[in-house]
């Protein structure tokens, strides 16, 4: 019982409050120059609801959905915010406002699309986290590419979450049931000859469907497809134990992980309670050891965030929230420069860490990593807290991981 309250007493602090029915395209014509446009190309794996002020609701869909949708977003706004609409329908020139919803039914229209938005080549696809609707995906993923004016079409999957803050069993189930899904959704994107690249952004419990799935395509494959070349991991909800695993059995990759961490992450804090007890990737101290040589021989670059204030109650979605982080995810990373430039820094309160190195980025050879990542507990030692967690060592053999 004491468990279930600090859990309804975390997570309740992030309650939406917003009307429901929001996806209803509105016309933006006499407020068109107050706003800007983000379109984006939706797929899912989440069952119909039938109402178009909702599209798809949160169960599980054995048939892929694919929509166009466009969002407005107004000129008068804090960076790092979604205004959503206090009543409906919402007013486009101070509010989130969907403009236009289409749906995709033929290859040869998803062709085209991607014909249109391929600025570059550049490919962006967002996996969103635990307790979120459609529409909550849709209206993150068009803030993100506003404030990070990133040059790169954006393409959001959504698996079917409940979006409820006692549904966390059922959206991790359905994270598992979503890997064939997004790893083939990211193969269809790949075999397109006008996208040249992709990036992950993945967030929370996106993040383990992330990973699944890029294992699971280095299982079929042999290997990553080439490609995809950033896998950007926020506030990651994986045991840490089963991301050195996934790392390790993903295979051959040439794709660049960075990962962004905060040791004040509630979120994952109720979440470690909830699985054991067992140290979440996204809440570790990357400048603590083993971590920091682990990091730096997998070629993985971290970014902490734990002094960022955003105003995020559960400091858990600080990446999308920051200017400054989603700016150095659109200006930087999605350009294909790593965070090995030590002439890069990230403003106060954010730590850049790779080998250890505060507030400037040290230099990182490897991009793969050169020996197997083993997560291993001190048998001498009892379970730990959320926040102390457990070792990266290397593996003395090939025993697997679990006995």
């Amino acid at each position: 019982m004491r468990r279930m309250l600090l859990i309804g007493a975390l997570l309740v602090l992030q309650g939406c409050g917003h009307p429901a029915g929001v996806m209803t395209p509105v016309k933006p014509a006499a407020h068109a120059s107050k706003t800007s446009q983000v379109e984006m190309l939706v797929a899912t794996n989440r069952q119909p609801s039938g109402d178009p002020g909702t599209l798809f609701n949160g169960e599980r869909s054995p048939k892929p959905f694919l929509t166009e949708v466009a969002v407005s977003i107004p000129q008068r706004r804090e960076p790092g915010t979604v205004q959503w609409p206090r009543q409906l329908p919402p007013n486009p020139a101070k509010d989130f406002a969907v403009t236009r919803v289409q749906q995709i039914e033929t290859l040869s229209e998803a062709t085209a699309w991607f014909r249109q938005h391929v600025s570059g080549g550049h490919a962006l696809v967002f996996v969103h986290g635990y307790n979120n609707k459609y529409e909550d995906s849709v209206f993150r993923l068009a803030q993100i590419v506003h404030d990070s004016r990133m040059q790169a079409a954006p393409i959001l999957f959504t698996w079917p979450s409940r979006a409820r803050l006692t549904a966390y069993e059922y959206d991790k189930e359905s994270a598992n049931y979503s890997r064939t899904a997004l790893e083939q959704s990211l193969q269809v994107l790949a075999s397109n000859p006008d996208v040249k690249d992709i990036t992950i952004l993945a967030h929370s419990m996106g993040t383990w469907l992330t990973m699944e799935a890029l294992r699971q395509m280095g299982i079929r494959h042999g290997q990553v497809n080439p490609k995809i070349t950033n896998v950007i991991l926020a506030s990651p909800d994986i045991d840490i134990q089963v991301f050195a695993k996934q790392f390790v059995e993903m295979g051959r990759h040439t794709a660049r992980f960075t990962i962004f961490v905060s040791q004040d992450d509630k979120a994952l804090a109720v979440s470690s309670l909830i699985t054991g007890r067992v140290q979440r990737l996204g809440s570790v101290n990357p400048a603590d050891e083993p971590y920091r040589s682990k990091f730096e021989q997998a070629g993985i670059a971290v970014v902490d965030l734990t002094k960022l204030d955003t105003g995020d109650s559960l400091n858990h979605a600080k990446f999308a929230e920051s200017a400054d982080i989603v700016q150095l995810i659109g200006g930087r990373l999605m350009k294909g420069q790593t965070l090995t430039d030590s002439q890069v820094t990230l403003g106060d309160g954010v730590a850049a860490v790779i080998g250890g190195t505060a507030r400037t980025i040290g230099t990182v050879a490897a991009t793969t990593i050169s020996a197997p990542l083993h997560v291993v507990e001190d048998p001498q030692k009892p379970a730990s807290p959320p926040d102390v967690g457990q070792t990266l060592t290397d593996a003395a053999d090939d025993k697997p991981l679990l006995q």
